[in-house]
């Protein structure tokens, strides 16, 4: 699924239009880009929780000439499923979780 497919999606079964669905969720990832980058960790309960992490500069070997080459340090995003989200995807249903309780 791409962007414009769950755009739509979303849209119809919230009964939004598609308009104010992407505004929302491009305001979503503005948000959620600028705290990862600031270094803050996001969490959004039950669903995912994302955070900067850093690798160190080092060594790596070009595999056709068995070089070695420096690499920079970089930033990366860490991204973790929430309970919610895993139980969906392994078959619970959010309903299920309701009658439980």
């Amino acid at each position: 699924m791409n962007k414009s497919e769950f755009i739509a999606q979303v849209a119809a079964q919230a009964g939004v239009s598609a308009k104010d669905t992407a505004a929302v969720l491009n305001a979503m990832e503005d948000v959620i880009g600028a705290t990862v980058k600031k270094g803050d960790k996001i969490t959004i309960t039950g669903f995912f929780s994302a955070s900067r992490t850093s690798r160190p500069a080092g060594t790596a070997r070009n595999p056709r000439t068995g070089e070695t080459v420096k690499t920079k340090a970089r930033k990366n995003v860490k991204l973790t499923a929430g309970g919610s989200l895993k139980k969906v995807v392994n078959g619970e249903s959010p309903a299920a979780k309701l009658k439980k309780a």
